[in-house]
């Protein structure tokens, strides 16, 4: 035998340059279009064909289905994908990953690239010296394409020949003649392969480079062809070991859709693969089980032929599948953080600027939601669940009136300040660190221009709240019927906002805000004849009169920053800079 260790490390150099080509040309392509590719992802509907073609574009596109697999793992753990729509989008990956099959038996087979592989190489890079960054990634996939042949050209010289080495074929023929154990060793090789190389890529070109040179039958390629649909899952099944439980039954659906497309095919094995010998004759191959040559192009019919037939088969058993997999991985609660921990914005979440901005807007929501409307309501010395519920306003603000001691600058650092910061943070990174879409960096900007809303509003409620306890319990009827009117007005705001964000009938609560905003607008800097006529009166002293004043002002732009504040984290429509500042 002629084959040692030096061979041995040529065939490792060769499986390393063809995976380096691989990466170049996928990462190049990522640069290329993986924005519009996500964007399409994040914006994707729940329909499950609609999915299969979303899933089946993107990887046909990147030439990663390890990518979009990723991809719709971190969309999953970001909750931009639902179950339903992930496995959809998976389906359409396994199809997608077949074309690099085809590329690899065509290219790599059927043409000989080495000729002009090198040319090929000096021509991309020509292209990386031009200042449009467009233009540079093309020459880096042109690099990558080329070195990709390189490196499998390379592979197909390391791989020892069967003619100068037979005792490599007797040491086969231990595993190739045990009938269906041999299938399933074979199956159990290509998923063993595709787990440590990680990439079903280079697996299915080892594959095919062994039936070219005769080491295994057309039989034995397919089932390592099936073993590396399994292994494939591994890489999204890791990735998801960190994240919630959105990602993990993601992973997990991914797994059992392979695995039970693997079962299907192993109990019609042999029918199956007749069926794909009689169609490669038909497209005018020559039987793979006469012609080692002909093996290439019918494991990649084989490889097309069932991931299509497996997709078709169980598309429609998308929700069966989907509650299946909730079953195995059952709702977590995520542990519960300090109060002033941000609960979404993590380092996972900037791989990429739609996980990082859908992040940005939960955390907001969240702020929004608890903390803010918590103590301008305490402030108020109203109760959050007062202001929820459907008791008439007026009601609730006479029987209000005890002091709920809310220190508005004591719960901005314990429940704000940090969380407020790291948002910011957050919104700058995806701001400098991703090339976003003129709508995206728009969406970030008006995330940011909220939570400054919400810091002012609290400004706003420090002055304001020691007024509400002061004059609220004053002796003198005519202050107190003033400050129960302020309470009155953003407890209004309050409950409408709470049932914007939480009602269907969003419309009609729109409309509401928006016209209370505009007398709010009407209202701040204009002195009000009622509180004149109160000082000139004596009804009032001027130091009430004076603070009304400012409390009044307060208010109205207290109202116009919760209105802001909703339409831009709650509005269906696209409110920055309309008239907001």
């Amino acid at each position: 035998m002629n084959y040692g260790y030096t061979e041995l490390l040529q065939l490792f150099g060769s499986l390393g340059l063809f995976l380096f080509g691989m990466m170049v040309m996928s990462d190049a392509l990522m640069k290329l279009a993986g924005n519009k590719m996500r964007r399409i992802l994040a914006t994707m509907t729940s329909n499950r064909f609609f999915g299969i073609l979303t899933g089946f574009f993107i990887t046909s596109v990147i030439q990663s289905s390890s990518a979009t697999t990723l991809m719709v793992v971190s969309f999953a753990n970001a909750s931009l994908l639902t179950l339903t729509e992930s496995i959809s989008v998976i389906m359409g990956a396994n199809i997608g990953t077949t074309i690099t099959a085809w590329l690899i038996t065509i290219l790599g087979f059927k043409v000989s690239m080495s000729a002009i592989a090198l040319p090929l190489v000096g021509f991309g890079f020509a292209f990386t010296f031009a200042k449009k960054e467009s233009i540079k990634n093309w020459g880096i996939f042109i690099i990558g394409f080329a070195v990709l042949f390189i490196g499998l050209q390379f592979l197909k010289d390391a791989v020892p020949n069967i003619n100068e080495n037979p005792e490599m074929l007797e040491f086969l023929t231990r595993y190739t003649d045990l009938g269906f154990w041999s299938v399933l060793i074979f199956l159990f090789i290509g998923t063993l392969l595709t787990v440590i190389i990680q990439s079903s890529s280079a697996t299915m070109a080892l594959t095919l480079i062994m039936t070219a040179q005769g080491w295994i039958p057309f039989e034995l390629a397919a089932a390592m062809v099936l073993g590396e649909n399994i292994g494939t899952t591994i890489t999204a099944n890791i990735a998801a070991i960190v994240a919630n439980y959105h990602a993990k039954r993601t992973a997990r659906a991914h797994l059992m859709f392979n695995l039970i497309g693997v079962l299907w095919v192993l109990i019609l094995f042999y029918p199956f693969l007749k069926m794909v010998s009689w169609i490669a004759q038909w497209i005018g191959s020559d039987s793979p089980y006469l012609s080692a040559a002909a093996i290439p192009v019918a494991i990649s019919l084989f490889h097309t032929i069932f991931n299509i037939c497996n997709t078709l088969l169980l598309v429609w058993f998308v929700k069966p599948i989907s509650q299946l997999v909730e079953r195995l991985v059952p709702e977590k609660k995520l542990p519960l953080k300090e109060i002033d921990e941000p609960k979404f914005l993590e380092k996972r979440v900037l791989k990429y600027p739609e996980t990082l901005i859908i992040s940005l807007e939960k955390e907001s929501k969240f702020l929004f939601k608890n903390a803010i409307f918590e103590i301008v309501a305490h402030a108020l010395n109203i109760h959050r669940s007062d202001i929820k519920s459907d008791e008439k306003m007026k009601d609730i603000l006479k029987r209000s009136t005890e002091d709920m001691h809310a220190d508005v600058h004591e719960l901005y650092h314990s429940k704000v300040k940090k969380i407020y910061g790291e948002i910011i943070r957050y919104a700058s990174l995806a701001q400098s660190n991703f090339k976003l879409t003129e709508s995206q960096n728009q969406h970030v900007s008006e995330i940011k221009l909220a939570n400054r809303k919400m810091v002012e509003i609290l400004r706003n409620m420090r002055e304001l709240g020691p007024n509400v306890v002061l004059y609220g319990e004053s002796e003198n009827q005519y202050v107190r019927k003033e400050y129960y009117k302020l309470r009155k007005k953003i407890a209004k705001v309050l409950r409408i906002i709470y049932r914007f964000r939480t009602k269907k009938d969003k419309d009609a609560y729109h409309e509401k805000l928006m016209k209370l905003r505009d007398e709010a607008r009407a209202e701040i800097h204009s002195m009000s004849d009622s509180i004149e006529k109160l000082i000139r009166e004596g009804l009032i002293t001027v130091d009430m009169g004076s603070s009304l004043v400012n409390d009044r002002d307060n208010v109205n732009d207290t109202i116009k920053k919760l209105i802001t504040i909703a339409d831009l984290l709650y509005g269906e429509r696209d409110p920055l800079f309309e008239n907001h500042v």
